[in-house]
């Protein structure tokens, strides 16, 4: 308590609080320069995301020893409906010798080639280009095609339609979508936090402080998050990046809102401001640091993983909660008392003046469930469950390239025009590689697969054999998915070849098991690190046992609303496949803090009120922060809406509406009227579970004294 109480008065005190400003200065001074470096040590190349232990993995890596660079197909599809003309013909032609100009290149561009499929007349042409991938993944590929584009549309005959499609035009497609996401993501969050901060404040200037308080954590903690990934190897892709921008500007407002709350109390029972904010730290602080213990724990559960995206994205998202929460101790307390009471105008809290709260929305919530407790949470657990119940029709087993964009790319048009005239598995082959011993024996079992259209010839080199199949579905379908499953059993099956199976198709299949395994793994593990915090937190076991059961219903409810809302509202047929988990993990850490916010303060009152009463108490006084600060949390999460990839907007859309019944539902209903119902053996084993409500004490015994912390 000692180093507390001096920590609290080294951010609040009189001269202190500048030499804090000036430290925090010093730090942005520091952090811009390496802040800005951040998207430069991005990983979003299919070995970054797979583990290494995976079949598609391992044939990536045996790749390299048939050609000197990774590579990624881009088909060049030409159609006219009414049939390919001469002039077409010689337009394809001219595009390939244009193509293997390109420095770009991981090996030779093929010779364009008709649809045998069209009957007599052909009506497309494809040409498939190897565009190298290198060290520069999607920027790279993309810059080759912006110029193989450029080429396509140059000189074009009339009627000839022309796209740019396969693996490397998806991501190029998808480099395209992610390009500009940051300031975009950013200016979202700013509109959404700031919108919501005048309306809780009501005032023309407090809200600028929590506002610039989270932007100087984020560049901080981007800053370290490039020195970690540029010097320890942290794996940082975008969808980590973007997640830190939301999370840190949610929780770091969210710790800004219970601070500045417990400030305006402080500040109408002490005259001295800076009296009033040392209070206040040592106040809501524990709960604060409660909060950033559970949520960063909850990350750091996700380093076990398989998932390279996943493991990354643990520390990455740990690191930003832990530099926000320094921010909104430090430097957010400094601002408030360098700018004095004046700084909530017009609604300054005088001291000696009362407390507004006793008398609003969430005293009456309170008296309303504390008439029948128990019916309520019951039928509320009921209704929350049926909910829960309809996340039995989510399927979350990938988007397919069509799906993943909110708005059609050149890609996915050329896919679907390859499609009609090609094999639909044309430019992303099933890769086979064995023992050279077995080269014969590979090629005659992948052929023999059920959903191979045709099969290549072995290469043979440095004792491996090299075989490519093309699919007869679509890459990203079910039937590809279950083709490659196939060609795997019947060549594992061959004695001796140690044959593997990779390629795109085989790449999403080892995606998706790898996101099962950490499905299994991480869950329970958040579970119990949160019960673990809890528990040490409330000194107690059945506070926090109800607390997670509560959070966990509320996540299952969020999971079975949302995935409705995106099949029958927006027509989105299935949900990204890390999408269960990172809903899981974000809303169990942060759905956890309003319990947190709620149950600290409940355990502070009951000391002295007894639990019935302090449960009220500590509803009626946080009801209206938790509250803005669950309205900050849902809109941050709800701002990667903006983004034009549909697994960010199921990620963001489920977890504000997640983030929503936690905060209205959940935690002013559901837990309140838990507390109510079990009284103080929610304290149990400590020494509050012994101390009685009024209503239990005998006529004319007196209220036993307050219990110490």
């Amino acid at each position: 308590m000692g180093v507390a109480r001096g920590s609290a008065r080294l951010v609040s005190g009189r001269w202190t609080k500048w030499i804090v400003l000036a430290v925090w200065i010093a730090v942005f001074a520091v952090a811009g320069p390496l802040a800005g470096k951040l998207n430069g040590v991005q990983k979003n190349d299919n070995s970054a995301w797979l583990p290494a232990s995976a079949e598609a993995t391992k044939v990536i890596d045996l790749e390299r020893t048939f050609r000197q660079q990774d590579a990624a197909p881009a088909i060049v599809v030409y159609e006219r409906k009414s049939g390919i003309t001469s002039a077409d013909a010689d337009k394809a032609a001219a595009d390939a010798r244009q193509f293997a100009a390109l420095s770009n290149l991981a090996g030779t561009v093929q010779d364009p080639v008709k649809s045998t499929q069209d009957g007599a007349t052909p009506q497309a042409i494809q040409t498939i280009v190897p565009v190298a991938v290198g060290t520069g993944g999607w920027a790279a590929m993309g810059a080759t095609v912006d110029q193989m584009r450029a080429i396509v549309q140059a000189g074009k005959p009339d009627g000839l339609t022309v796209h740019v499609t396969g693996l490397a035009g998806l991501n190029a497609d998808q480099n395209k979508a992610f390009k500009g996401t940051t300031g975009t993501l950013l200016y979202a969050t700013l509109a959404v936090v700031m919108v919501i901060l005048l309306l809780t404040y009501r005032s023309p200037v407090l809200w600028l402080l929590p506002i610039v308080s989270a932007g100087g954590a984020l560049v901080a903690a981007q800053a370290v998050i490039y020195l970690f990934a540029k010097h320890a190897g942290l794996t940082v892709n975008a969808q980590s990046a973007a997640i830190l921008t939301v999370l840190l500007f949610g929780a770091g407002t969210d710790y800004a809102l219970l601070l500045i709350a417990r400030y305006r109390e402080e500040l109408r029972r002490h005259e001295d401001h800076h009296e009033a904010m040392a209070v206040a730290l040592l106040r809501a602080g524990p709960a604060i640091i409660a909060s950033c213990a559970t949520v960063a724990a909850a990350m750091l559960c996700m380093m076990v993983a398989e998932m390279g995206p996943t493991k990354g994205m643990g520390p990455v998202d740990a690191i930003g909660i832990v530099v926000g929460l320094l921010a909104m101790l430090t430097l957010l307390p400094a601002l408030l008392v360098i700018f004095g009471r004046w700084i909530f105008w017009p609604a300054r809290p005088a001291f000696g003046s009362t407390d507004p709260t006793g008398q609003g929305l969430w005293a009456w919530v309170g008296r309303t469930v504390a008439k029948r407790p128990r019916p309520i949470w019951i039928v509320t657990t009921l209704i929350l469950g049926a909910l829960a119940f309809t996340a039995t029709g989510m399927k979350a087993d990938g988007l397919s390239a069509a799906d993943s964009f909110i708005n059609k790319p050149e890609s996915v048009t050329g896919a679907e025009v390859l499609a009609r005239h090609f094999p639909a598995g044309g430019g992303s082959p099933v890769v086979v590689i064995g023992k050279a011993a077995a080269a014969d024996q590979i090629r005659s079992a992948v052929a023999a697969t059920e959903g191979i259209a045709e099969t290549g010839q072995p290469r043979v080199k440095d004792g491996l054999a090299y075989v490519t199949a093309t699919l007869r579905d679509a890459p990203d379908s079910p039937a590809a998915d279950a083709t490659v499953v196939r060609v795997r059993s019947s060549v594992h099956a061959i004695p001796d070849a140690d044959a593997k199976v990779g390629g795109q198709t085989a790449v999403a299949h080892d995606i998706r098991e790898a996101t099962a395994r950490d499905n299994m793994r991480i869950i329970p593990l958040v579970m119990l690190v949160v019960l673990i915090i809890l528990g040490l937190l409330l000194r107690a076991i059945v506070a926090p046992l109800l607390l997670v059961a509560t959070v966990v219903l509320s996540f299952g409810t969020a999971l079975g609303a949302s995935s409705m809302i995106f099949q029958h509202v927006f027509g989105w047929p299935a949900e990204d496949t890390g999408f269960p988990l990172f809903v899981f993990v974000f809303l169990v850490a942060l759905g956890i803090d309003y319990n947190i916010f709620l149950m600290t303060r409940v355990r502070e009152e009951s000391l002295t009120l007894g639990t019935r009463r302090g449960t009220l108490a500590g509803l009626t006084v946080t009801g209206g922060v938790i509250t803005s600060a669950g309205l900050v949390l849902a809109g941050t999460f709800a701002s990667l809406g903006a983004l034009p990839v549909v697994s960010f907007v199921e990620i963001g859309l489920a977890i504000a509406l997640g983030v929503i019944l936690d905060t209205i539902v959940v935690r002013s209903i559901l837990v309140t009227a838990l507390n109510l119902d079990f009284g103080r053996h929610i304290w149990w084993p400590s020494k509050l579970s012994k101390k009685l409500d009024v209503e239990e004490l005998e006529p004319g015994k007196e209220q036993e004294p307050a219990l110490q912390t």
